[in-house]
């Protein structure tokens, strides 16, 4: 196999994160293995700043099979399994890029094969990552029934017993997926499980860093996403406000799509300038970079509510206006 950086399709900062490798002649061990979770913990980085794109998930897919190449020459059984779960959380990368992208065939694609890989390195934490995506791309694709399977799949990963931060992920998943499907007291319920186990999550228990984005702020981020959606448009604006508030700088598109979110929940209040004025921030927020596509389509959703509730604003067709500009740039 090519032993090139695998990162190099990424950026170049994100290139420097992985080292050039000659091929070994001796076995794999350890080393290796710290070597491509670096990769892993760059890619998370360039992920949460810019979002989904093809050159990250081109990167995810190579160290994906060089995890694998090099699983072959394992030291052990246990760096066997350890390569395997590399394996599939870079799978699991590509397949959140795709989603992310809203390439829903590629990325179901990954996720089957992150799952498989999952299942051979013997990682509940991999499998619960997988789930959560999976939950994700069926609400993308309309599938509000299996996005409520997907969830509930994730909670019953061996990690959530173990660690109820995963546990309280798992369950807030499933809430967005009830209120899709209409079930407001489901989408309740699950919401009060996941404040409940993330009450007593350790701050300081070590984790991957995929899953840094999830703490407080996510989970008051999905409460505004489930409150809106079950026709409670204030809890989701007040919602929307605490998680701005909570939400880490460098969670750039994260900040966006809560921006958003707060964009909607005030125009589900028939407050268009206020949404107007908030969704403009959204193109602020990601000046520099091309909008992932999973943000231009909450943003045409933004658009169609728009103009069905007030078609004849001059606000709105300002926004408009604006809309079409940044949409023909994200081209």
């Amino acid at each position: 196999m090519d032993r090139r950086n695998f990162l190099t399709a990424a950026t170049g900062a994100t290139a420097a994160a992985v080292p050039l490798v000659a091929a070994r002649p001796h076995a794999v061990g350890t080393t290796d293995v710290i070597r491509l979770r670096s990769g892993l913990d760059a890619l998370t980085a360039l992920d949460a700043s810019r979002g989904g794109h093809e050159a990250l998930e081109r990167a995810a897919l190579a160290g994906a099979t060089e995890a694998l190449d090099l699983q072959k020459r394992a030291a052990s059984q246990r760096i066997r399994q350890r390569l395997f779960s590399v394996a599939a959380n870079y799978t699991a990368s590509a397949a959140w890029s795709a989603v992310d992208a809203r390439q829903s065939d590629r990325a179901l694609t990954h996720l089957n094969r992150a799952l498989y890989l999952a299942g051979m390195a013997k990682d509940p934490v991999a499998e619960l990552r997988v789930w959560n995506s999976h939950a994700m791309l069926a609400l993308h694709r309309g599938e509000f029934s299996q996005a409520v399977d997907a969830g509930q799949a994730a909670q019953a990963t061996a990690i959530t017993r173990r660690d109820p931060l995963f546990a309280s992920l798992a369950h807030a998943r499933t809430a967005v997926g009830h209120s899709n499907v209409g079930d407001r007291r489901g989408a309740l319920r699950s919401l009060g499980h996941a404040e409940d186990a993330l009450a007593k999550a350790g701050a300081d228990e070590p984790r991957p860093s995929w899953v840094a984005f999830y703490g407080s702020a996510e989970l008051l981020a999905i409460t505004a996403i489930v409150r809106d959606e079950i026709g409670d448009a204030a809890g989701a604006e007040a919602a929307s406000h605490r998680a701005l508030a909570a939400t880490p700088q460098q969670f750039r598109r994260n900040r966006a799509l809560a921006t958003l979110q707060l964009a909607t929940a005030q125009l589900h209040q028939r407050d268009v300038d206020q949404a107007c004025g908030t969704a403009d921030q959204v193109f602020a927020l990601m000046a520099g970079d091309p909008l992932p596509g999973r943000m231009r389509s909450y943003l045409g959703d933004f658009f169609r509510d728009l103009i069905t509730l007030a078609p004849d604003s001059t606000t709105a067709r300002e926004w408009e206006d604006r809309y079409r500009s940044e949409w023909s740039q994200a081209q």
